[in-house]
């Protein structure tokens, strides 16, 4: 089959995994759109459903391969004629997921992406291309990050005589969410060696976009609509040290904040362990910039954390979230944390089930450790036995679920300025509405409700005083004035 103009093919994306996945299927989608292909949001009207992976642990590989089998389903009664498996999983395995998923007509590897054109038309036209050979990403760039911006921009050739790809840094972008909100990618890959993560292997070196290829993205973003930037990377408190100025974020959020059109800038994925001061205070103190603060602290106990080939402690991360309270009082905080990590004792659990008492954060993710293929992790001794991490777990999310009510009753009273996302959530007609406060990050971080504000519209940005809690949930109404 090929395109033409009056018989496009048609294409839906079907995006799994964090905000960093979101910007990866909107790159494909400006490319597909740019070469005729007609993109389509239901995979029954399609001619064709990529479906971009995530490979980070077991639950979103089950969440993958889940939607690709049912997105392969559909051949047997509807439109589709391929089904293509893009994104993490695809890179990560290869040859071995196209082995054992014979129901996805091609496995795509980043490197396919500057293509994605070719590849499908060739696809729809009957061949099936030779998954590709997973290879560790960190290796196809120099060591030295100062030397990588030149291999990026002067792309040499890999072992396999393919250009090296860096997802994230194409200028074509295609919006496929037209919400308030909308991921701005900072960077791609990572330099960290945290034991427990394959994330590096299949996502490369940390790699930044230059500040100007960033501003002219949220330039688009701006006039797309959207109100909301969301910064997002693998590590964040990275950004310009490729570029030989580490402190380059805190000079560039001002000038996306004075991008006209956008009301508020958000950060993600901190590393507590380079979190600078000039950072935190840029974050907490630059007007337009919410006071959030997206710190991975993975655990509290300073042994585990050696283990995990992290750094820390309570001490210092306490310290760290006195910084940022001293300069915003009312600064949000959320942070991920595994439990069962090999070698982990009752005294190092209690560590950290007592710093999180301490912290007063906004809001935990829980996971319990898993083993991850190719990682340190995976062969340290001392692993705890299925039953016991479940239990600790349940124990820490039965913490957590109590500790976050507790921080978000401490709001009551407060003044919030809340991004309006939906309107009439309940299909009530009372003038209430649904978004998120400066505090609140998308999607994982809970939301507020505003109730009486019947001429407000998506994208407002509303000043509003909470009066009450759901969990971690605000309700409020709006401020005098408003």
């Amino acid at each position: 089959m090929t395109s033409t103009s009056t018989n496009p093919v048609s294409v839906a994306l079907l995006t799994l995994g964090c905000a960093r996945n979101d910007v990866d299927s909107e790159e494909l989608a400006g490319r597909l759109a740019a070469d005729g292909f007609a993109l389509v949001d239901d995979p029954e009207d399609a001619d064709t459903v990529v479906v971009n992976t995530c490979g980070f642990v077991d639950a979103a590989k089950k969440d993958s391969i889940d939607t690709l089998l049912a997105a392969a389903d559909l051949k047997e009664t509807g439109r589709p004629q391929a089904v293509v498996a893009v994104g993490c999983l695809a890179e990560r395995y290869g040859a071995e997921l196209a082995d054992s998923l014979p129901e996805a007509d091609a496995v795509l590897g980043f490197d396919d992406y500057q293509d994605i054109s070719g590849r499908l038309r060739s696809i729809l036209a009957g061949e099936r291309p030779h998954p590709h050979t997973p290879r560790d990403r960190r290796l196809l760039l120099p060591i030295s990050p100062a030397e990588r911006q030149a291999a990026v921009e002067a792309p040499v050739a890999s072992d396999t005589d393919v250009e090296i790809a860096i997802p994230g840094r194409s200028a074509i972008r295609r919006r496929l969410d037209g919400g308030p909100m909308a991921p701005l990618k900072l960077a791609s890959g990572c330099d960290r060696r945290c034991t427990f993560c394959a994330i590096p292997m299949f996502r490369g070196s940390f790699v930044s976009r230059r500040p100007s290829d960033v501003l002219q993205e949220a330039h688009w973003l701006a006039g797309q609509g959207v109100k909301e930037l969301f910064l997002v990377s693998e590590n964040s408190t990275s950004y310009g040290k490729d570029l030989g100025d580490l402190g380059l974020l805190e000079t560039l959020l001002p000038e996306l904040v004075a991008v006209d059109g956008i009301e508020r800038v958000r950060v993600s994925y901190l590393q507590p362990a380079e979190t600078r001061p000039g950072l935190v205070r840029a974050i907490a103190t630059t007007p337009g910039v919410a006071p959030y603060f997206d710190l991975s602290f993975q655990h509290a106990s300073a042994t585990v954390l050696r283990r995990m080939r992290r750094f820390g402690d309570p001490d210092s991360f306490l310290g760290l979230l006195a910084q940022v309270r001293a300069l915003a009082p009312e600064a949000g905080v959320r942070s991920n944390v595994i439990v069962g990590f090999p070698g982990e004792t009752e005294e190092e659990f209690q560590t950290l089930c007592d710093f999180l008492v301490a912290a007063r954060m906004d809001v935990t993710g829980v996971f319990g450790y898993s083993d991850e293929d190719g990682t340190e992790a995976a062969k340290l001794d001392g692993k705890l036995d299925d039953d016991e991490i479940r239990a600790r777990v349940q124990h820490l999310n039965d913490l957590v679920a109590e500790l976050t009510s507790e921080r978000a009753e401490e709001r009551i009273g407060s003044t919030v300025e809340v991004l309006v996302e939906e309107l009439d959530p309940d299909g009530t007609g009372d003038g209430t509405v649904e978004g998120r406060a400066a505090q609140q990050g998308p999607e994982v971080d809970g939301a507020t409700r505003v109730l009486g504000v019947p001429d407000a519209r998506v994208g407002d940005l509303l000043r509003a005083v909470v009066v009450d809690s759901d969990g971690v949930d605000l309700i409020a109404e709006p401020a005098g004035g408003q």
